[in-house]
């Protein structure tokens, strides 16, 4: 059993005067009210122009990103390395429409595979469809809409996008992971990441497609993906995740008139992402996995199967997954028994950014056992260390 509760192995990159601004952070993101009077007054700020830079990156900014840049980020990764605990560098920039984004996001991930190919702390690289395509697209592709010839241009020119990341990374011995996003665009995701994977997977995984467990068809597409994987000759990478978007999923089911997409309850989507866990390892010759979650039972039950199928604690196949700033009690305790640990690494300008830590803030507020969880932990370290 791993011992999550070990706060000085936890922290051991933290100096005091980080946990302590840690453990005001948390108090604050607890608030929901005040989570969204600091979102509204965000978005005014930046309409405005109001100079708000040092404000964010004093605060939320330096919990959850690591830097404006990939040479920013250098110190966090080589620290992290220390402890066994790799990096996973996220350019984490959202909401834009243009295809000259488009090319500036898509050039930032080829750069990030080029500097992770160099350096041994960053195995992996990552992206978001919608940073390289047009939400609006990939929304008509997956409802099963014909396009029309401007989009099906503007749907080619997104493909070629995610086969040069796909190439680049097959090229530089890289692993990369594809996101997921809204269940109303996955379809076309989905679509691409398994012609991603059947080109580029033929020797060895590099592509990843990730797997939202609070959805309710997800088990059954993740055995229908290993199927595929075998029909075509490839192999499968697949992230498990719980899942980010569960109230906009509901409310837009119910406003359209559609089924729920979303487990029902929250053990249904336990039980469904441990399942998926338990499915990945039964096929571990096929499939290899990463396990995103900062869900302690399921970190505890997949370190325990591990050990119990007699496998090396460091193979390659698997490899657990937290968000930097967040949940370093699974990272680094599980880091120091050994096992594979990479936590996402965001980073990019604090105004670009603005929208990832919006929703960071916004999750660990709807998140009250994780946020209290968190919280606990800081204080009980403050404690340990005689500073509280």
């Amino acid at each position: 059993m791993i011992n999550f509760n070990d706060t000085k192995t936890a922290f051991a990159l933290k100096s005091d005067a980080q946990l302590r601004k840690a453990s005001w952070l948390f108090k604050l993101v607890a608030s929901k009210s005040l989570v969204g009077l600091g979102k509204k007054a965000a978005g005014l700020a930046m309409k405005l122009r109001l100079p708000i830079r040092e404000v964010v990156k004093q605060t939320v900014y330096d919990q959850f990103v690591g830097g404006e840049t990939i040479d920013e980020c250098e110190e966090i990764i080589k620290k992290m390395l220390e402890h066994n605990v790799y990096s996973l560098l996220d350019y984490s920039i959202e909401g834009k429409e243009t295809d000259a984004d488009f090319d500036r996001t898509k050039d930032k991930i080829v750069q990030t595979i080029k500097y992770g190919a160099s350096h041994e702390g960053v195995p992996f690289a990552v992206f978001k469809p919608t940073g390289v395509a047009r939400f609006a697209i990939l929304e008509k592709y997956s409802a099963g809409k014909p396009l029309s010839e401007f989009e099906s241009r503007a749907w080619s020119r997104a493909k070629n996008r995610i086969e040069e990341i796909c190439y680049t990374a097959y090229k530089f011995g890289l692993k990369v992971m594809i996101d997921a996003e809204e269940s109303w665009i996955q379809k076309a995701i989905d679509d691409v990441t398994r012609e991603m994977m059947e080109r580029f997977n033929q020797e060895e995984t590099v592509i990843y497609n990730t797997l939202q467990m609070y959805r309710r068809d997800r088990l059954e597409y993740l055995q229908e993906s290993l199927e595929m994987a075998r029909q075509k000759g490839y192999h499968l990478g697949v992230k498990f995740v719980r899942g980010a978007y569960m109230e906009k999923e509901r409310q837009r089911a119910q406003e359209m008139g559609y089924p729920d997409p979303i487990n029902p309850t929250k053990e249904a989507s336990d039980k469904m992402y441990n399942d998926g866990l338990r499915f990945a390892l039964e096929h571990l010759e096929e499939v290899s996995f990463v396990a995103g979650s900062h869900n302690e039972q399921s970190s505890q039950l997949l370190a325990q199967l591990m050990d119990e199928k007699g496998l090396d604690r460091n193979d390659r196949r698997i490899w657990f997954s937290q968000l930097y700033g967040m949940s370093d009690n699974l990272s680094f305790n599980l880091a120091e028994a050994g096992y594979n640990v990479v936590k996402y690494l965001p980073f990019g300008p604090v105004a670009e950014t603005l929208p990832y830590l919006i929703r960071r803030a916004e999750e660990n507020s709807a998140a009250g056992g994780q946020t209290s969880r968190e919280l606990n932990l800081i204080e009980k370290e403050l404690h340990r260390r005689g500073i509280d």
